[in-house]
């Protein structure tokens, strides 16, 4: 059974960063693609980021576009989400996602895992 273990989370003032962290365990992390996804309170669950099982493909909501950045560390059984330039409109709880199918997606119900979630609070 696939674990997952978000870390990071925090409260931050607009325009400052923060790097989330997602450990995984239970299979095999290098054949998984890993997403992010963050739900504010009264709204739905929104993806945020998605990488392929190697890394090389990359997706990305616009909203965050050239600001976050995804990234999987094989080695270290780990994704990260760097966040920088943050707004207030990103205040969310962030969920990372496990994918066995190794391709990058951004529908929630092709992920086949959840983490917890952390809190991701930005004030202006």
């Amino acid at each position: 059974q696939v674990q997952l273990v978000e870390s990071g989370g925090g409260s931050v003032q607009a325009g400052g960063s923060l790097r989330l962290s997602c450990a995984f365990s239970g299979r095999t992390f290098s054949s998984y693609a890993m997403g992010w996804f963050r739900q504010a309170p009264g709204k739905e669950r929104e993806f945020v980021a998605a990488i392929s099982w190697g890394g090389g493909s990359t997706y990305y909501a616009d909203s965050v576009k050239g600001r976050f950045t995804i990234s999987k560390d094989n080695a270290k059984n780990t994704v990260y989400l760097q966040m920088n330039s943050l707004k207030p409109e990103d205040t969310a709880v962030y969920y990372c996602a496990a994918d066995s199918s190794g391709w990058a997606v951004v529908t929630d119900n092709e992920y086949d895992y959840w983490g917890q979630g952390t809190q991701v609070t930005v004030s202006s």
